[in-house]
């Protein structure tokens, strides 16, 4: 599944002997993820080279004159596309020499030395773990120390991710974006430090039904059962009134299993809720309350008239999506306008739905944490595999037939480049899954 990598920025520098060269920002999921030259990559790309052969993407060939400004672009673009390529292979990502040359590119860019530190990791409940790392650690390394202090068996590490929080000033939960297992913890905290940003874990599949393979360990029900806890405290699910009764009545009791039965009934329980956001359905002018999970994109539509909406995109009638960044980026990549604009089978007519949301970056990774996990759910409903655990889906090869039978059929993942009017495109192909 290919990563959300894109280089909307470059800058022309002077090295100490009067040379020209180009420094690119990369972006990751949105946020600035490091900054690096063209011989960097070009070096790295060797390397891979020499471990993978001929399974590495094509790079980005040198240019001996001058640059034009549309040689730097394409450059740029090609550069892009071909980090997007790279990060599709999970055997190259889990890698020493992918792992090894994004720690250093990160701990350079942020001017942050290799050195032990303490990293508060929050639990859903309001309580931190201070665990003892190097700022090196990679989240997948990070993840592993938490789940050794709370007893978390590591079969079922990949139930749960690291995440980038936001506590905002009127107590709301903004989930910013999921941390990649590659990415330094202790660096991303520290790029966004201007903002009241914090390292979190929550479980990361957008299919409820899933909860039940958690339901032997007491830590996984904990970490279900507190999370839980808190989005119905922070209004991310709302329970009737009678269900409401239900559940408090359970919550004082011993039974963690019994409630998180219970709140399975509940609307909306398991999905991701984004922030309020304006979207130009079913005109333009509307704003949208977003879930997303079980197979759709659950929204609550404002009308420019104040009459209110209930709206279900699902998953199986989206046949491709892009992700567009307007206007230009400032800062560490919190303030940026972001939109994802998806092509839906409206009542047998393909359109356009565009939500304008800075969480357009985690609501894309959703989408294809849904299309991987029906996959999945495909395949072992056929007897082709018996998943232990949701990484055993990203091992299986997925082929354009088999996302067509889940009912998705995506397209190009354009470059993420500007164009004229400032924007990034963003698509997605069966190969970017």
């Amino acid at each position: 599944m290919k990563l959300h990598f894109s280089i909307p920025l470059s800058e022309d520098l002077l090295e100490k002997l009067g040379r020209r060269y180009v420094l690119y920002s990369v972006y990751l999921e949105g946020f600035l993820f490091c900054r690096v030259r063209y011989s960097q990559l070009h070096q790295w790309n060797e390397q891979l080279r020499r471990v993978f052969g001929r399974g590495v993407p094509p790079f980005p060939p040198k240019f001996y004159l001058a640059m034009t400004k549309p040689m730097a672009d394409e450059r740029r673009a090609q550069l892009e596309q071909y980090l997007q390529n790279v990060s599709s292979d999970q055997s190259v990502t889990n890698s020493d020499v992918f792992i090894s040359f994004f720690r250093k590119l990160q701990l350079d860019t942020f001017k942050i030395q290799t050195q032990q530190a303490f990293l508060d990791v929050y639990l859903a409940d309001g309580r931190h773990l201070r665990v003892d790392i190097q700022t090196s650690d990679t989240a997948g390394r990070v993840l592993e120390v938490v789940s050794y202090k709370i007893k978390l068996p590591r079969e079922l590490l990949g139930y749960f991710s690291l995440f980038l929080i936001q506590d905002r000033n009127d107590g709301e939960l903004s989930v910013l974006k999921k941390l990649a297992e590659f990415e330094l913890p202790y660096v991303s905290l520290q790029s966004v430090k201007q903002s009241p940003c914090k390292i979190a874990v929550r479980k990361w599949y957008m299919d409820p039904s899933l909860d039940k393979i958690l339901m032997d360990c007491i830590t996984s029900v904990n970490l279900l059962y507190i999370q839980a806890l808190e989005e119905m405290e922070k209004k991310w699910i709302t329970p009737a009134a009678g269900h409401m009764q239900k559940l408090q009545m359970q919550q004082k009791g011993p039974d963690k299993i019994k409630f998180l039965e219970l709140i399975q009934e509940v609307k909306h329980y398991g999905y991701m809720r984004l922030d309020p956001c304006s979207c130009d359905y079913p005109e333009v002018g509307c704003t949208a309350a977003i879930h997303v999970g079980n197979n759709e994109i659950s929204c609550c539509i404002k009308l420019p008239s104040n009459q209110t909406k209930e709206v279900n995109f699902k998953i199986n009638r989206v046949r491709c999506w892009q992700v567009t960044l307007v206007g230009s980026l400032s800062g560490q990549g919190l303030d940026q306008v972001l939109e994802l604009r998806f092509e839906y089978d409206d009542s047998d007519t393909w359109r356009w739905i565009v939500f304008n949301t800075k969480q357009a970056f985690l609501l894309s990774s959703c989408l294809k944490k849904m299309i991987m996990e029906q996959l999945a759910t495909t395949k072992r409903d056929q007897g082709m595999i018996g998943l232990s655990d949701p990484g055993d889906a990203k091992k299986q090869s997925i082929h354009a037939s088999q996302i067509c039978h889940a009912g998705f059929m995506p397209r190009k993942r354009l470059a993420g480049r500007p164009n004229e009017d400032g924007c990034v495109f963003e698509k997605i192909r069966e190969e970017d899954l």
